[in-house]
């Protein structure tokens, strides 16, 4: 079993800062990406930033130039450094992994990820 525990989270004034760290303990396994997803209460789980085993990245278009995702390979960690947050952001984020060989592939379905973490909460204030 793999467990992908996050951190980080917390509460922020808008504008201010915060970053998302994501361990991927447990079992030995390939890691082809990974992804950090976000929810918020009555609204439908959406991709916030991923990035593959070669460092391809996508981001959705609300968070452009203001959140950064980034990995460390050997300790199987991703990163997501969230600038000038706005209240919008507030949400649970989830971090998810995609097991596989790392093709460089990068996913951006929900269906694609195998594992997924507890979440972390982010609030904004106003």
């Amino acid at each position: 079993q793999v467990q992908p525990v996050e951190s980080g989270g917390g509460l922020v004034q808008a504008g201010g800062s915060l970053r998302l760290s994501c361990a991927a303990s447990g079992s030995i396994f390939m890691i082809n990406a990974m992804g950090w997803y976000r929810q918020a209460p009555g609204k439908e789980r959406e991709l916030v930033a991923a990035i593959s085993s070669g460092g391809s990245t996508y981001y959705r278009d609300s968070v452009k130039g203001r959140f950064t995702i980034s990995k460390e390979n050997a300790k199987r960690t991703v990163y997501l450094q969230m600038n000038s947050l706005k209240p919008e952001d507030t949400a649970m984020y989830y971090c998810a992994v995609d097991a596989g060989p790392p093709l460089n592939t990068l996913p951006l379905k929900a269906a694609e990820y195998d594992y997924w973490g507890q979440g972390t909460q982010v609030t904004v204030s106003s």
